[in-house]
């Protein structure tokens, strides 16, 4: 998945320091990010490649191993050119990019700062806010209020009957592969019951023996995303949500399309089970 960069190391620690010239420096507009390619690499600005003068309007994001990365403020990320060499590319790079490190600071950083991006004003009482030094915050210069980057916790399901999977088409979106069943928990809920009524709710099944795979942070969609298998429980007829879903059928497991990607916990899950596990 897209997050597993092992044997490399991703410190989430927030520390206040100084970019050095191999530092990496990402720069969004939108849904668009600063990058070229070089053969079959994927290269963002290097902190080297800016005049002195970005220095001050740089903020600390991450670092993976030894490599520091780092982004424009909010507020300057539409002042700062871009290095020679380099161009705007649309965020599904995101989903390409090599190394798979790369990859992943990529995704993360653009969560950032669409996070940084939404909280340049106070949420309480309006007034502008400011970048904390010792923690990774947005604090609002009149009121005090502290804000931390919000992320969604969100359930993968993969449901089991004998040798078929519950599989889904999502409606009105470019992804328009076989899927599994997900949503967002909501307030006062557990993963477990999560599962249970957003299978209900798409699909009009319920399931039974829910245990959990794995999770996977989702930058994409600033989700925290959990994975369940879990079984059918009575009645197989499918009623599905045409609001959110397309198409949804049990699928034998010779018919499950091998996956196309390897960065995604819902085609990893959807390839345990076509190989013959359920996530034991």
């Amino acid at each position: 998945m897209i997050h597993e960069i092992f044997p490399k190391e991703y410190h989430v620690e927030y520390t206040n320091c100084e970019p050095g010239p191999g530092d990496t420096v990402f720069m969004f507009n939108g849904d668009r990010v600063c990058c070229r390619q070089e053969e079959q690499d994927t290269v963002f600005p290097k902190f080297g490649e800016f005049p002195d003068s970005i220095k001050a309007s740089l903020v600390y994001l991450f670092s993976i191993d030894d490599e520091c990365f780092f982004m424009p403020s909010a507020r300057d990320a539409g002042l700062i050119e871009p290095p020679e060499g380099y161009e705007w590319q649309e965020q599904n790079i995101f989903r390409i990019a090599k190394p798979r490190h790369v990859a992943f600071a990529a995704v993360t950083a653009q969560e950032l700062y669409l996070w940084y991006d939404s909280r340049k004003y106070c949420g309480r009482c309006g007034a502008e806010t400011r970048h904390s030094e010792t923690e990774r915050a947005c604090i609002c210069a009149e009121c005090g209020l502290t804000e931390y980057p919000k992320i969604s916790p969100v359930v993968i399901v993969a449901v089991m009957n004998g040798d078929s999977l519950l599989v889904t088409r999502y409606r009105g979106r470019p992804y328009n592969r076989y899927a599994l069943v997900a949503g967002f928990a909501e307030i006062g809920e557990s993963l477990e019951d999560t599962v249970r009524r957003e299978v209900h709710e798409e699909t009009g099944v319920r399931v039974k023996n829910i245990k959990y795979y794995k999770s996977q942070p989702w930058g994409f969609t600033s989700t925290l995303l959990s994975g369940f298998f879990c079984e059918l429980d009575g009645d197989p007829a499918i009623k599905i949500d045409e609001s959110e879903l397309s198409e949804a059928v049990w699928l034998p497991r010779g018919d499950i399309p091998p996956a196309d990607s390897d960065i995604a916990l819902t085609a990893e899950m959807m390839e345990v089970f076509r190989t013959g596990g359920a996530g034991d």
